[in-house]
């Protein structure tokens, strides 16, 4: 899924204006980002989890047992 899917779909299910849903969106990754940068994990629930990579990327393992959407 693409961001402009995402937005879609979060401006939907939660009544908002998709610019709303954009900035909530940024919001979230912008927080995912600065929590892995500091070493520590990230869960989204449903989802999966972020994690700092070794080679100072993120890294990313989906829930087990979920399918792609």
């Amino acid at each position: 899924m693409k961001k402009p899917e995402i937005v879609k779909k979060m401006a939907r299910q939660s009544g908002s204006t998709e610019g709303q849903a954009a900035d909530r969106l940024d919001l979230i990754v912008r927080e995912i980002l600065v929590s892995v940068r500091q070493g520590k994990e990230t869960r989204l629930p449903g989802l999966g989890r972020f994690l700092p990579g070794s080679d100072g990327k993120v890294a990313f393992e989906r829930e087990k047992g979920k399918r792609r959407v």
